[in-house]
């Protein structure tokens, strides 16, 4: 049995397209799922840049 009913019965184009939607959709999970494992080290990265320009600044 096939994941999408009726796949055999679906013409190029469709098929081509309903392939195409999955790839993006798979793509951007993935965007999704690397940018919140990165925003935490972003987020400290920052904190550390503000740290270090304010104490340079008071010298």
């Amino acid at each position: 049995m096939s994941l999408i009913p009726r796949w055999e019965y679906m013409t190029d184009d469709a098929k081509a397209m309903t392939k195409k939607v999955v790839l993006s959709a798979l793509v951007l999970l993935l965007s999704l799922w690397v940018i919140r494992a990165l925003i935490p080290w972003v987020i400290v990265a920052l904190l550390g840049y503000w740290v270090f320009k304010w104490l340079s600044k008071r010298t």
